[in-house]
């Protein structure tokens, strides 16, 4: 079935859902996280600091606010796309993860992927973006053997190893050519 004009959600304002999160200025001169466009998933965090990141070098960079995040959900700390794209910097543990049991001040751990130029970050720069997600809390249980993926033609998908499903290379083993580009 096809129409001619897809039915897509447009304004952001009828399907929000917010959720909220008390939040502490350790610094009272930085801005609070904040989205940049309605319907945007990250809000902005911000540093604290000025540096210079040196290629190859990471730092652990504060953002001057602590968050309480209600029981049932996270904060998940990802990097700025713009960030990566023109200066390599990314994070290290990205996403990192706040809980909601955390109360200390939130910290992004900043890496220079550039081989070659360093990058100045300065004192109120948007540096990561949070992300406040509903999470669920799953209880483990232990079994002999594991069921069948539903989902993969594979019998059992993840018996290669990490990686074996995808990328450039996949499937293939030390003895076989890559294929021509």
């Amino acid at each position: 079935m096809t129409r001619d004009s897809p039915e897509v959600a447009t304004d952001p304002s009828q399907h929000e859902v917010e959720v909220e999160v008390a939040m502490m200025r350790l610094d009272p001169e930085l801005v609070g996280p904040a989205y940049a466009h309605p319907g945007d998933a990250g809000a902005d965090l911000v540093s604290a600091e000025t540096f210079d990141l040196a290629p190859g070098e990471r730092r652990l960079v504060g953002t001057g606010i602590a968050l309480v995040l209600p029981v049932g959900y996270a904060g998940f700390v990802h990097p700025r796309s713009g960030l990566a794209a023109r200066h390599g910097i990314s994070i290290v543990n990205a996403p990192g993860t706040v809980d909601a049991g955390y109360r200390g001040e939130i910290k992004v751990c900043l890496v220079n992927t550039d081989r070659a130029t360093s990058v100045r970050v300065t004192r109120g720069d948007r540096i990561a973006q949070l992300v406040v997600q509903q999470v669920a809390r799953a209880k483990f249980f232990s079994v002999p053997q594991l069921p069948d993926s539903p989902t993969s033609a594979q019998r059992s998908r993840g018996a290669g190893g990490y990686g074996s499903t995808g990328g450039l290379a996949a499937g293939l083993t030390t003895d076989q050519e890559q294929p021509p580009a």
